[in-house]
């Protein structure tokens, strides 16, 4: 992580923490040698009892001795419990500091990369790191410093001695970067499967009706089954490296501390040395090698812990998650237009356009209609309009009364827009609650209102307990139609100037069709822009424009009698490889189309028949504006009467591709 630049670091918040918190570890530092040095105590007493005490039989001195013995480790108990205290205090200032940053994240994670993995691994990461600062870890690691120290007190004692101590000390050393070597990976391979088995885990929780529906039980149990054992093998492998190297330090410093101590009678014998030097020599020797068999203990979790320390910097560094915390000039709401222009959206993580090329405008009261083909791009587009995906290149924008939607905190931009998107979300809570979006500020009256603009009032209060209804996890199952009418509501909740609505009559019966009419009116009549993404006409009954979009660009834009004309009218291209051309053509008149849903559309200006086929000299009107012209060619009529647009646009834009390969 030194590598990182200053700035960079700057924007780091797990960083910025540690660094504000440099004081207490410095703090834990200074505790940490008193604590040290007071745990010399044991040994100097013993020495003292074996060399003094013993041979003077002077029992003051052993009162004394013990006396001051007591106190020494009353004071070396109270620091040690300090020092844990404050470990564990920094541990939850970092997550205090940092879990922010971390929603803020795994919240925008999805909006900029592709989706993989489990997306709440940060979360567990800085669990990880906080559990790591409250645990005895730490305390190793502020304690390896002395080891040296205590080394050299045993070489005061006796050269061989301490030879000794620094020959334990050594393959002690060699046993923890062994550990280190043999844990690394296969505790970062037990990561990443768990990773993928929560996401799994998660993924079959979700699509749990679905599995069942189509008896695929046994098939995702065994999916399951799979990942659940290469977890646990990983897992293994990692806790046999660690537990099989721990064994061997374990046994190590007990064959050091009785090794000393016949080195220590031996040295006695030859009268190098005191009979007291032999305890003390045991007693320091243990304690120098504590802080290594602990570090080797807990190494997994050092390891673990530097591991999701360096992800957690890694994502920081790679997402600016600091925008959302700038400050930003608060601007009007806006009142008077929207503005596209030359804009072009890939998916998150990908440099491919789904759209692109689109630009058209709006003004206070419009309502514009988008038809297209599936996979036309009509979703991203709404993507975009929302400032949920962000324009590939600086060319491209979406502007709110000529203000780009970056120049919008996302709180301040999700008071002026309103988005009901494809597949609804209601988040676990009461019913007033998802509609006011959360708002501790909410009031009654704007969450009714909202609920009667969107025409669901009647459906809330004949739940069980009306506005409080509680929903999503463990609450009141709700049908899709109910649900999408609520999401509705949420969409009108604070009167949005922009309001995108994409499929929003998809579970919608009659009664839902004509509350969303006049949802979609009262937008328009309050000064508001309304857009709906429709492939059902009954959803176009309130809109003035309409935008068709093919292949990722607009295919035509203007009045919605003039496009739709266009769309459920224009004669449909079919080779003829068999049929004769046209000699002679007999005038008749066209018969009339049947209109869809409430959607008016205009029958053919003049047509020409023989042998039942159909020719047409219909041309868009000067009001209609076609960005997509297509190639002349023999024609039938299309059906007027098909209940969606999608048939309609797949076979036109297919026919140009094929007549302009012709």
């Amino acid at each position: 992580m030194s590598g990182l630049s200053s700035s960079s670091a700057r924007q780091n918040p797990l960083q910025r923490t540690l660094r504000r918190s440099k004081e207490l570890l410095i703090a834990v530092g200074l505790f940490s040698g008193v604590i040290n040095l007071l745990a010399l105590t044991g040994s100097f007493y013993m020495l003292q009892v074996y060399d003094r005490v013993l041979p003077s039989n002077s029992i003051p001195t052993l009162i004394g001795l013990t006396v001051l013995m007591a106190l020494l480790y009353i004071a070396n108990g109270f620091l040690d419990f300090i020092r844990v205290r404050v470990m564990s205090r920094v541990g939850v200032r970092i997550d205090n500091d940092v879990r922010a940053s971390v929603y803020r994240a795994i919240r925008m994670m999805p909006l900029r990369f592709r989706k993989s993995g489990d997306g709440l691994q940060p979360v567990r990461d800085l669990d990880t790191i906080r559990g790591f600062f409250s645990g005895l870890g730490p305390t190793a690691l502020f304690d390896l410093p002395w080891v040296p120290v205590y080394l050299l007190v045993v070489f005061l004692f006796h050269p061989i001695l301490g030879v000794f101590a620094l020959f334990g000390a050594i393959i002690l050393v060699t046993l923890t970067l062994l550990t280190e070597q043999k844990t690394r990976e296969p505790t970062m391979s037990a990561v990443s499967s768990a990773s993928q088995r929560f996401a799994f885990g998660e993924e079959t929780r979700r699509n749990a009706e679905l599995i069942h529906a189509l008896g695929l039980g046994d098939r995702m149990l065994a999916r399951w089954e799979k990942l659940t054992a290469q977890h646990v093998t990983d897992q293994m492998t990692a806790n046999d490296a660690a537990s099989g190297i721990g064994s061997i330090s374990k046994v190590m410093r007990l064959f050091l501390q009785s090794g000393i101590l016949g080195l220590g009678a031996w040295l006695v014998i030859r009268g190098e040395v005191s009979p007291g030097t032999i305890v003390a020599a045991s007693i320091i020797m243990a304690r120098a090698l504590a802080p290594i068999e602990t570090a080797i203990a807990h190494w997994r979790g050092f390891v673990a812990t530097r591991q999701s320390y360096e992800r957690l910097s890694k994502m920081f560094d790679t997402m600016d998650i600091t925008s959302d915390e700038q400050e930003l000039v608060a601007l009007p709401k806006p009142t008077a237009s929207l503005a596209v222009r030359n804009l072009a959206i890939a998916a998150p993580g990908e440099r491919n356009p789904i759209i692109h090329g689109v630009s058209f405008s709006l003004k206070a009261g419009d309502g514009l209609g988008i038809i297209g083909p599936s996979a036309s791009g009509k979703s991203t587009l709404a993507r975009a309009l929302m400032g949920i995906w962000q324009p590939l290149t600086p060319a491209g924008s979406v502007r709110l009364d000529g203000a780009a939607l970056d120049q919008w905190s996302p709180e301040a931009l999700g008071r002026h827009i309103g988005y009901l998107p494809q597949e609804i979300a209601l988040f676990a809570g009461t019913v007033a609650e998802n509609i006011a979006r959360f708002d501790p500020d909410a009031t009654s009256e704007t969450i009714v209102k909202a609920a009667e603009a969107a025409g669901v009032h009647d459906m809330i209060v004949n739940l069980p307990a009306g506005y409080q209804t509680k929903i999503g996890e463990g609450g009141v199952g709700l049908s899709a139609g109910q649900r999408q009418r609520i999401a509705l509501a949420r969409a009108l909740y604070g009167d949005p100037f922009l309001v995108v609505l994409d499929e929003p009559n998809s579970n919608l019966d009659t009664a839902g069709d004509n509350a969303l009419t006049a949802a979609i009116q009262s937008v328009r009549e309050r000064g508001g822009i309304a857009i709906v993404i429709a492939h059902r006409p009954s959803a176009l009954a309130a809109v003035d424009l309409v935008m068709a979009m093919g292949r990722g660009q607009v295919a035509a834009f203007g009045p919605k009698s003039e496009v739709l004309k266009d769309v459920l009218h224009r004669p449909q291209p079919v080779q003829q490889p068999d049929i004769q051309p046209v000699t002679a053509l007999e005038p008749v008149a066209a018969a009339p189309a049947k209109p869809a849903s409430d959607v008016t559309a205009q029958p053919a200006a003049a047509t020409a028949t023989q042998n039942g086929r159909v020719k047409t000299s219909a041309k868009p009107t000067a009001s209609l504006r076609p960005l997509v012209t297509p190639p002349a060619m023999t024609t039938v009529p299309a059906d007027p009467t098909l209940p969606t647009f999608e048939n309609l646009m797949t076979k036109q834009l297919s026919d140009r591709d094929r007549g302009g390969m012709q």
